[in-house]
């Protein structure tokens, strides 16, 4: 197994980027050394890959166009980055509303790469990119992925769903990028148990999850004794994870955890490194504000929205777009030595597994994405489940929604949790925030191990 790692890196890799012309591993050795530049080298490229974004959305994206003018700014007017603000930001309603106008000139949607996302608020989306901005999403997460110890070439346990199907696909991952499942749709003691002994045969160095997933997969190794699963390095994802969770989750596996940030509409946003002193924000790729209550920059240590223009989504940008968490920038630098910018914190994300009649736990994130998705015209949903068998669905319904959409969200609900339980769906005009300004999109008020 040792042996493996290595020819993958060296041989079967270069091997498959040569005969299917993929440009990710030359966009992987690309990324690598900018990470370690000085901060204003890469704060001038930044700056550089911004202004080509505008120009590009200003003369091949109508709805881009049309809001310039109507900010009364053109590309050549923005000069450096306090000038963006004189465009709007982008919410999520104006994707929604807006995707034909989006879509850039001399792309047809039918030739993109097509991501549906439940957001971090419960909101679906329908997000557009090229090949080429995919790759190079998946060269900067390799770039990240590093930061836990893991190598490339090394096995991977998974805290996700399993979406490879057929032969050719389990092949390529053998010879490119061996990992193992374990599925957060379905997350119980025989499941942790059965990814234990595939953790003891493949012996992968990362495990990576969902944040309470890994802190779940804790509590079920801690309580029955499994040993088997001892990776090199630990990457969450998703959710944040609350100083008990960390500590738990690290004492338990007897690795550190590495904090990761992002979404599906720009990917990465910010990642740990080693060192743990913040997380490191993905500036070569993106531009990235942090905007206060007044509507001006937030300053170090001061709580600031997210708003984020992808330097590379050509075909459908995403020009200061807000991702409706909040984050803490800081302006101390890491003794990493990487020029890379830190945030200090992120608030605004939350939510719950919920159970089964079993036991059996499902990740809110993962119902969500299967709900969600799965109901044409859903706008926003939340569940809140208050008791086993009790389940209270709220839907922001789109004017397409009606008249199939609540049989199928019920449908869907029960193919999850069983014919038995009780599913009421309510129609509200929009899912609010908590005090502390999280979106919670599923609410468990039944014991499911967390408390």
């Amino acid at each position: 197994m040792a042996l493996l790692p290595p020819i993958r890196r060296k041989v079967f890799e270069p091997l498959w980027a040569s005969t299917s012309g993929s440009p990710f591993v030359r966009y992987w050795h690309e990324v690598e050394p900018v990470q370690f530049l000085p901060a204003d080298e890469i704060a001038a490229l930044q700056w550089e890959r911004t202004k080509a974004i505008l120009d590009h959305a200003y003369w091949r994206v109508p709805f881009y166009r049309e809001r310039f003018e109507a900010a009364g700014v053109s590309p050549g007017s923005i000069q450096e980055p306090a000038d963006l603000r004189a465009l709007p930001v982008l919410r999520k309603a104006d994707i929604r509303e807006n995707v034909p106008q989006m879509i850039a000139e001399g792309h047809r949607r039918e030739d993109l790469k097509l991501f549906q996302t439940g957001g971090s608020t419960g909101t679906a989306l329908d997000i557009y990119i090229t090949e080429e901005c995919s790759e190079r999403r998946n060269a900067v997460a390799r770039r990240h992925d590093r930061w836990t110890g893991w190598e490339v070439g090394e096995p991977r346990g998974m805290l996700w769903v399993d979406f490879r199907k057929g032969l050719k696909s389990h092949v390529r991952s053998w010879a490119l990028d061996s990992r193992i499942h374990l599925n957060t749709l379905r997350f119980n003691r025989e499941a942790v148990e059965v990814f234990a002994s595939q953790w003891a045969r493949v012996e992968p160095t990362l495990l990576t999850g969902h944040a309470q997933a890994l802190f779940r997969l804790a509590q079920y190794v801690e309580e029955f004794s499994i040993d088997e699963i001892r990776p090199r390095g630990i990457l969450s994802t998703v959710m944040t994870l609350r100083p008990e969770e960390r500590q738990k989750i690290e004492t338990v596996f007897g690795a550190k955890v590495i904090d990761r940030y992002g979404c599906e509409e720009v990917s990465l946003i910010g990642c740990e490194c080693e060192k743990h002193e913040g997380m490191h924000l993905n500036t070569d790729n993106l531009f990235i504000e942090f905007i206060a209550e007044d509507g001006q920059p937030a300053k170090p240590g001061q709580p600031g929205k997210i708003v984020v223009t992808d330097l590379h989504n050509l075909a459908m940008p995403f020009i200061r777009y807000q991702v409706e968490d909040v984050g803490v920038p800081t302006d101390r630098v890491c003794s990493c030595g990487r020029g890379l910018p830190l945030m200090d914190g992120l608030l605004g994300r939350s939510a719950d597994f919920l159970v089964r009649k079993d036991g059996s736990l499902i990740a809110g994130i993962s119902i969500l994405d299967k709900t969600l998705l799965a109901v044409p015209g859903t706008k926003q949903m939340q569940i809140v489940q208050g008791e086993l068998e009790h389940f209270v669905v709220r839907v922001v319904p789109e004017p397409e929604y009606f008249p199939e959409g609540d049989r199928l969200l019920e449908a869907q609900m029960r193919k999850e949790f069983g014919d038995e339980v009780a599913i009421e769906i309510e129609h509200v005009d929009a899912i609010a925030p908590e005090k502390s300004g999280k979106y919670r999109f599923t609410i468990s008020k039944v014991d499911n191990g967390f408390r």
